[in-house]
């Protein structure tokens, strides 16, 4: 599937997963390299994924799922993590940006800046994680489409649980789970539910 409105509109959020069906070795690392094309604030790219594929790791995510089968029968659950001090000089993307720019006070500039806008209260931090966060999630579900691979998000989880389980640091920030796999094919997929319309979501002022 190549037409980025047919992927738009085939992708669904599968709750029933093959349990027999694996990805093909590689096909996640693709799916991953072509989502990182999502933008970022400063292209700081303040994400980390854990993927969850062994046996032992998806038993001690599911009871932190409320129990939801589809982390055990899906080949790969994805732990997106935002990290609320992204903006900070420790960055390495701050270092690709210093080699482009020819005035080195321009770099300094812009670190400050953005610690400004993101780094000057908790609440900024964290929004700076989840927003960004965030984008990569949508990516990830459509380039997995692409590669013909289904996806369910998921954030009604634990996840002060599942941070302390798989030992984040303190600045690392669960943002959901992206489930990934095959839709298993003895359920029955529901029709696409309503959506809200132009006239419906956007105000003109």
């Amino acid at each position: 599937m190549t037409d980025l409105k047919q992927i738009f509109e085939a992708r669904r959020s599968i709750n029933f997963f093959d349990p027999e069906k694996k990805l093909e070795d590689g096909l996640l690392e693709k799916i991953i390299n072509l989502a990182s094309l999502a933008p970022s604030a400063f292209n700081l790219q303040p994400w980390e994924l854990i993927a969850v594929m062994s046996e032992e790791a998806k038993r001690k995510l599911f009871p932190l799922t409320n129990n939801q089968q589809k982390v055990l029968d899906a080949p790969v659950t994805l732990i997106l993590i935002g990290d609320a001090a992204g903006y900070e000089k420790n960055n390495p993307v701050w270092d690709e940006l210093g080699r482009m720019l020819e005035n080195k006070d321009a770099l300094a500039n812009t670190q400050q800046f953005a610690y400004a806008l993101y780094g000057s209260t908790p609440e900024r931090q964290l929004k700076f994680a989840e927003s960004n966060a965030g984008l990569l999630a949508a990516s990830i579900m459509y380039a997995a489409k692409y590669y013909g691979v289904d996806s369910h998000p998921m954030s009604g989880i634990d996840f002060e649980g599942i941070k302390k389980a798989f030992e984040l640091d303190i600045n690392k920030e669960v943002v959901m789970l992206i489930v990934l796999g095959y839709f298993e094919q003895s359920k029955t997929l529901y029709p696409r539910r309503y959506r809200k319309t132009f006239a419906e979501m956007v105000r003109i002022v």
